[in-house]
């Protein structure tokens, strides 16, 4: 681990003060909310740091864009995230890396990794948009 400066403290931070994954841009407005003079570049640059020290989870959204979120778990495991608020629960789910163990095997390829998220739309959200929902 590297050593903490400021902004990297910032940015960890703003991160575990979030249920969900945030994108640069979110983490950014957050702190410049709270009166902090922060660069987005500065931004970017500690969320990659903490991403190289497993600090944190990537997830690469659907049009393109990372986001980010601090993990309450150092083990593997996957993410269920509401595709409306962005809350995000952590899940175990063993069998998966079981089935990308024996896909990889099976097709000659070895040293296998994988990444699962499972997008849905969480309780809070459902309650929200109505009955029938």
């Amino acid at each position: 681990m590297r050593k903490r400066t400021r902004q990297g403290a910032a940015v960890l931070g703003a991160l575990e003060s979030s249920d969900g994954f945030r994108t640069a841009q979110q983490i950014h407005a957050d702190l410049r909310a709270d009166g902090d003079g922060i660069g987005l570049t500065t931004v970017y640059r500690h969320l990659q740091l903490l991403a190289d020290d497993g600090a944190v989870d990537v997830l690469q959204l659907d049009g393109g864009e990372v986001a980010y979120r601090r993990c309450a778990s150092d083990r593997h495991h996957h993410h269920l995230v509401c595709r409306s608020c962005g809350r995000s629960v952590e899940v175990a789910c063993p069998d998966v890396g079981a089935w990308a163990q024996s896909v990889a095997k099976d097709a000659g390829f070895a040293d296998p990794s994988h990444r699962v998220e499972v997008f849905g739309v969480c309780p809070a959200c459902r309650r929200a948009s109505g009955p029938g929902q």
